[in-house]
């Protein structure tokens, strides 16, 4: 039984190591996901999922999602605890501009998640075995951040999650510098999941502008072009 596998202990109380098993099993489960990665600069940010193929017929799952014009998401682990977590800030962000007539800041909203998933750790529940990244703007700037399944909250200016994320994350240290373009920063995102998954692979994209100010999945991988001039 777990109970006796565990030396006595139930499986979501803590190891003698002072773990949380059920914890340390929703990461693995992260860590068997797509392979997703961020990054961002001061004037942009970019998020980026390997999509998984399906079986023939069936439409892949959508892996980068718009949370509110602000400010997108994706995510790692079982596809359906990712749109959960989804689905709960997508009603957050709405709940924010309706009381107060602002959309919210992206600090706030990670915070929301990271409680949210927190508190799947203080009872005899499943944690969500999922890890997400957010990215947006807000009046602090450009701004990207992930949350793991233990409610554990992290900025920075790149990430990587799932199956080799570790290796993914080594490509992006390497070629990344603050001067990137948009389109620079897909390519190395491409490279990073490339790496690990070889060439062609099917990736979904997602970017926000300071100048834009609007998250927006990519045409065909490749960053919007601007407007052209008015009289031409």
């Amino acid at each position: 039984m777990a109970m006796e596998a565990q030396g006595g202990r139930m499986p979501f109380f803590y190891s003698p190591e002072g773990r949380l098993l059920q914890v340390d099993y929703a990461l693995q489960a992260v860590n068997r996901g797509s392979t997703t990665v961020g990054l961002k600069t001061k004037d942009f940010a970019v998020l980026s999922s390997h999509v998984k193929p399906t079986r023939s017929l069936l439409e892949p799952a959508e892996k980068v999602f718009v949370v509110d014009e602000h400010v997108g998401a994706t995510g790692s682990g079982y596809i359906g605890d990712v749109t959960s977590l989804v689905d709960e800030i997508r009603v957050q962000a709405q709940r924010h501009r309706l009381v107060y007539d602002v959309p919210i800041d992206v600090g706030s909203l990670a915070r929301h998640l990271g409680q949210y998933l927190h508190n799947f750790t203080l009872y005899t529940v499943r944690p969500l075995g999922a890890s997400l990244i957010l990215a947006g703007i807000d009046p602090l700037g450009i701004q990207l951040l992930q949350i793991d399944p233990s409610g554990t909250t992290f900025r920075g200016n790149g990430f990587a999650i799932g199956a080799g994320a570790d290796e993914a994350l080594d490509v992006l240290t390497k070629g990344y510098n603050d001067g990137l373009r948009v389109d620079d920063a897909i390519a190395l995102n491409t490279r990073a999941i490339e790496s690990l998954n070889g060439g062609g692979t099917a990736i979904e994209h997602g970017v926000i502008t300071r100048e834009s100010g609007k998250f927006n999945h990519l045409n065909g991988g490749k960053a919007p072009k601007p407007p052209a001039p008015k009289g031409k």
